[in-house]
């Protein structure tokens, strides 16, 4: 799904559990189709990604329409002036507020690198379903800003303060993450880059790009009776 287009870039709606792009990083089979592929089957264009979203995060991936575009929409993410918003759904009742400020190991894996994120609480719920070792279980949704742009950082950074997303294998609660699979049949990680606002580099104006949930966030929600908005 596009989201914004102009002559430059495309915003892309990336669903959950789809490479951005083969790399020698990810676990991936060669017979599995990126959403840089999908692009270039569809619209039989190579397009140049900007960014980067994990495997298992779903939501917005901007990519510029041809290589030269690439450095200047970085440059937005490299000196701090693009707005990421991202929803989370997480183990327990996270506080109300607060700043996250730990670093996190970069791409090479051996220097770890600063890294900040900004979270809020939205909503919080308590389930009358035993999860070990209580006997209720407890979510919350929150709303994230990252002012850096770490491999796996919010995953981290939630780890970190003990309200791992759920659905994370590698950073989550696996009694919580098998909770959702028998009781709600779903698997996904609750990690969504819901939007990006920004001064186009090349427009000169400002550049507001929204991504809308999927499913699974909205079967989770009608259950829990909240609201999702963007």
């Amino acid at each position: 799904m596009i989201l914004y287009e102009d002559d430059f870039v495309i915003a892309v709606a990336k669903p959950n559990n789809m490479l951005v792009h083969h790399s020698s990083m990810a676990r991936n089979q060669s017979n599995e189709q990126t959403l840089l592929e999908l692009l270039q089957e569809q619209f039989e264009k190579v397009y140049y990604p900007v960014h980067r979203l994990d495997r298992k995060t779903s939501g917005i991936v901007l990519c510029a329409k041809e290589k030269e575009y690439v450095s200047r929409f970085q440059a937005l993410f490299i000196e701090n002036q693009i707005e990421k918003l991202y929803y989370g759904l997480v183990r327990g009742f996270s506080p109300k507020k607060g700043i996250i400020d730990s670093p996190v190991k970069g791409r090479d894996a051996n220097a770890h690198k600063e890294a900040l994120t900004h979270f809020e609480t939205v909503s919080s719920i308590e389930l009358p379903i035993a999860v070990q070792p209580f006997e209720t279980s407890r979510y919350s949704l929150v709303k994230l800003l990252p002012k850096t742009g770490r491999m796996h950082q919010l995953r981290i950074h939630l780890n970190k303060i003990s309200h791992p997303l759920i659905g994370d294998p590698k950073y989550g609660d696996r009694f919580h993450n098998r909770m959702f699979l028998v009781e709600f049949d779903i698997s996904n990680l609750f990690l969504h880059a819901a939007s990006l606002s920004f001064v186009h580099p090349f427009l000169s104006k400002p550049i507001a790009v929204q991504c809308p949930f999927p499913r699974h966030w909205y079967i989770i929600t009608e259950k829990f009776n909240w609201k999702l908005s963007l």
